[in-house]
């Protein structure tokens, strides 16, 4: 897929109330007015660099290539933490390195990342979002180059967390929970363990009765806990990192 004109997408804990947002994207067109800004995620974990890192990964295979991530979920913002730039098969994200960009490195083919060097004359000690990673995710996204020094990639925090977790990572507008959990290759006819609850299998919502709970593959490729006509947050007391766990054959 080729974009028009260059794409940058916002994954944030920001939330869509407040100036965060707003003054994220206006710093980017500030320096780079011909690119789209599309907000991906605003309401990531908040404060969870963890969960949201498992989240991002599971985002990432339907961003169209070319793109630029500005991922922001930075409770260590302003401390010793170093900013990165990450190449992942042909998609550019920047971000601080506290775990967050560690799943989608992980789980990518072609893979390059660098400690971002460069800083703006303002940098605020507490808003790294609009004045570092803006800035460097609009210049990116226009083909200027930004100042880097190499890493490996054994070297980014979090690259010794699992390629799943087995714990609610998110839960959406409707109530339903995605956990870290992949669902490929998972037998159909495996039960689902949620705080002493064995949950099935359905392919769809309407393939059980309303007010059940169940589990199934949502369109990340994530196992998602889900009740028909009903919020399975609510009827099973789930939040993030609400454990799960699949019972034993």
């Amino acid at each position: 897929m080729t974009v028009s004109a260059p794409l940058i997408l916002l994954f944030t804990d920001f939330g869509t109330d407040g100036p965060y947002l707003g003054q994220m994207e206006a710093a980017i067109l500030g320096e780079a007015l011909q690119s789209r800004v599309v907000n991906l995620v605003s309401d990531a974990p908040c404060g969870n660099p963890r969960a949201s890192a498992y989240l991002l990964a599971a985002l990432t295979d339907v961003l169209p290539p070319g793109c630029v991530v500005a991922a922001v979920v930075d409770p260590g913002v302003g401390g010793e933490r170093d900013p990165l730039l990450l190449d992942v098969d042909g998609r550019t994200f920047v971000g601080p390195d506290n775990g967050l960009l560690s799943r989608v490195a992980a789980r990518g083919h072609e893979v390059s990342v660098g400690r971002i060097d460069w800083r703006p004359e303002r940098l605020s000690e507490s808003f790294h979002g609009r004045d570092l990673f803006a800035p460097v995710a609009a210049s990116l996204s226009t083909g200027q180059m930004v100042a880097t020094s190499p890493m490996t990639l054994q070297h980014l925090q979090g690259w010794e967390w699992s390629d799943e977790l087995a714990e609610v990572i998110y839960v959406d507008h409707y109530g339903n929970a995605m956990t870290g959990l992949w669902a490929g290759g998972v037998p159909r006819d495996r039960k689902l363990l949620v705080d002493g609850r064995v949950l099935g299998y359905a392919r769809t919502f309407s393939a059980v009765p309303a007010g059940e709970p169940f589990w199934y593959e949502n369109s990340c490729g994530l196992v998602e806990i889900a009740v028909n006509q009903g919020r399975a947050a609510t009827a099973l007391g789930l939040g993030v990192g609400s454990g799960v766990r699949w019972a034993e054959i």
